[in-house]
This record gives C-alpha cells, sequence and structure tokens, in this order.
C-alpha cells in the first residue's frame, strides 16, 4: 500500500489515524484540512483547490486524510487503499466537542496557519448531518472501485485499533 486514503466525518479521527498509519508504514502524511484552509480559515476557490490536489495526488506515495468529496474523482483513481471511518454520529460529535475544548483558541498542527479552532454551531450541523447527506455518495463510489484497491470499513474503535495492528505487522514483514 503506497496511496492509502483516509475518509469520514468530522471527528471521527482521520487526522489521527492517517499520521498514525504513516508511521507505521513509513509513509508522508498529507492532512487536507492543512491544505485547504489559508491563513485565517481563507479558502482557495474550487479551481485552485483542484489543481493543489491533483498536484499532491500525484505524489508516489502518502496516507491523505479528509473527505473533500468534490476531490474523490481526483484522489480514489491514485489510492491502493481507502479507510473510511463511518463511526456514529454522537461519537463524532463528542470527538470535535472535545477537540473544541482541548484546543479552543489555538492553532492545531492539521490545519492552515491562523486558523484558531472555535465552536461553530453550522459545523456541528454538517456532522449531526453527515449520514444522510455523505454516507450513501461514499458508499456508492466505493462500490465503484478497481478490484485491486483495497478498502477497510471501521465502524468502531475497536476496528480502527485492529487496523493499525495489521498494518504494523505488513511493515514487520516487508
Amino acid at each position: 500500500m503506497q496511496r492509502i486514503l483516509v475518509i469520514g466525518s468530522p471527528g471521527a479521527g482521520k487526522s489521527t489515524l492517517a499520521s498514525r498509519i504513516a508511521g507505521r508504514l513509513g509513509l508522508p502524511p498529507i492532512h487536507l484540512d492543512h491544505e485547504y484552509f489559508g491563513t485565517g480559515w481563507a479558502v482557495p476557490s474550487k479551481a485552485e483547490w483542484r489543481e493543489r490536489v491533483r498536484a499532491l495526488a500525484a505524489r508516489p506515495s502518502w496516507v491523505m486524510d479528509g473527505n473533500y468529496a468534490s476531490t474523490f474523482d481526483i484522489r480514489v483513481p491514485r489510492a491502493t487503499a481507502i479507510v473510511w471511518l463511518d463511526l456514529p454520529r454522537w461519537q463524532c460529535l463528542a470527538s470535535v466537542l472535545w477537540r473544541v475544548a482541548r484546543n479552543y483558541g489555538r492553532v492545531r498542527p492539521d490545519l492552515g496557519p491562523d486558523c484558531i479552532e472555535r465552536f461553530d454551531w453550522s459545523f456541528m450541523r454538517w456532522i449531526w448531518s453527515y449520514p444522510a447527506k455523505m454516507r450513501p455518495k461514499t458508499a456508492r463510489m466505493l462500490q465503484r472501485l478497481r478490484p485491486d484497491q483495497r478498502v477497510y470499513v471501521l465502524r468502531s474503535r475497536l476496528e480502527i485499533a485492529a487496523l493499525e495492528a495489521e498494518l504494523s505487522t505488513l511493515r514487520e514483514a516487508a
């Protein structure tokens, strides 16, 4: 596995898992939130964003986390494995609330410069609506993968830990 895509609801633990997988497999991590958000939460145009994602996905190896479904058409064909964190919405909401409480007023390393952590009701509504809006789209996308692309659908923290253990054995065997 040279290019692993980690997707899922906000708060599912994508950035954390991507960093851990990257470390275990010796692959470079790419946090799309860090790439997307500029200084003070500035965002690129759609064309600029797609070009940036195209350049990132063209790299020979990576562990890339982030949804940004509008760029699935660029990233998914390049991925050799996809990890979908399909956790319950209550768990994602709780994780985001904990993350906000822990980092409030500070900049997280997985975001752009001067992106100060804050509470955002619209973001919380997005997480709540994620299963209805994004889950079906993600499931359809996964049905269209090539036979050579591995898929891991993880629905609990225990399954995440099991995948990490499995990936550790892959590296040791290599």
